[in-house]
């Protein structure tokens, strides 16, 4: 806290991180300050946004979103990158991307990805929406993770803080302890240094179904592509709850890191993550085909990581261009995905 703070009698909102409940409590109850957690500007505007491609509404969030967002991996998480990674980012919002996604676990224990997004978000914080997570899925833990991204990501505020990519029943139980992950997204938004809350998965819908039925998320991440319906389905049952809940739905691994593309070169097998399985074939459909078939789903927007400036304005391009597929060419594209299925959806459990 600065000399001036401490004459004011105010407080920074991420020095209440350092504060446990009751501590805050006792400093509104005693009256030492009057308003510990200013209210959050309004929401982020990017002017060149509705020119570069289609808005959608991100759910109830009142935030419009355009439908083409950068994701925070790929060349954005990569060590010592920056020559590589802040450019990226400053052209996505110079082509008009308004909503960028990052995590705290995002390139390690560095925490690269938000490092370089930080780099332009001190400067241009008000032209996009900025998500992160925390993995961790205790209160404590969380806070502290937050703590940090703030820092990194030099802003007193968030946008969007999810929980990150909740795998299993004993993970739902866990955020929902009373020393859970949800307490310190609660918590966090109460404090105003979150404006909204959301959660995110790849493997299994059933484990996202019922954090959906305890907790009013504002916002659903999720992992969706053509080859979705050929295994653990989100598209099922999880994306019309979302609907119906009004969240804001945000589809992810839409490439499948390239794997379904027919552009991609399978590495050596042994080169290959083993988490991931081992691909022996190029994927089967182009970029377009593949960000046109998300599209047409119901999602507020897509997140896609780049490895290039190239790469970021080829799929601005397509968001631009987007038209919907009718019911019979998305059925074609799942068809066309099927022989892929195993490699486009290695994030989803494959165990009985």
């Amino acid at each position: 806290m600065s000399e001036h703070d401490e004459k004011n009698g105010t407080i920074e909102r991420r020095d209440l991180l350092k504060l446990g409940t009751a501590a805050t409590v006792g400093y509104l109850a005693r009256g030492v300050v009057a308003d510990v957690a200013a209210a959050l500007p309004p929401l982020p505007s990017n002017p060149v946004t509705p020119k570069a491609m289609p808005t959608r509404n991100l759910g109830r969030t009142g935030f419009r979103v355009g439908i083409f967002s950068l994701g925070g991996q790929a060349a954005v998480e990569q060590p010592d990158n920056e020559a590589v990674a802040v450019p990226i980012v400053e052209k996505a919002l110079d082509l008009g991307v308004n909503y960028i996604d990052t995590s705290a676990r995002y390139g390690g224990d560095p925490r690269w990805s938000e490092q370089y997004i930080g780099k332009v978000m001190k400067r241009r914080r008000n032209e996009a929406y900025l998500a992160t997570k925390t993995h961790d899925r205790t209160r404590d833990g969380s806070l502290k993770l937050l703590e940090t991204s703030l820092k990194l990501l030099q802003t007193d505020h968030v946008d969007l803080w999810q929980i990150h990519n909740l795998t299993s029943m004993e993970q739902v139980e866990r955020i929902f302890a009373p020393d859970g992950a949800v307490k310190a997204m609660q918590e966090a938004r109460e404090q105003k240094l979150v404006r909204h809350l959301g959660i995110t998965g790849h493997a299994d819908p059933d484990v996202l179904l019922e954090a959906l039925r305890r907790f009013p998320f504002d916002t659903i991440l999720l992992a969706l592509n053509a080859a979705d319906p050929h295994h653990r389905s989100f598209q099922k049952a999880l994306l019309p709850l979302a609907v119906e809940k009004e969240m804001g739905i945000v589809g992810m691994k839409v490439p499948a890191r390239g794997r379904i593309l027919s552009s991609w070169t399978p590495p050596p097998a042994g080169s290959q993550p083993s988490w991931t399985g081992t691909a022996t074939r190029p994927g089967t459909l182009t970029m377009r085909e593949a960000m046109r078939y998300v599209l047409s789903l119901p999602v507020s927007t897509v997140i896609v990581g780049v490895d290039s400036v190239a790469q970021l304005e080829e799929d601005v391009a397509i968001a631009k261009a987007f038209t919907p597929c009718s019911s019979e060419q998305l059925a074609a594209l799942e068809s066309l995905a099927q022989p892929v299925t195993r490699q486009a959806l290695f994030f989803r459990r494959w165990d009985a």
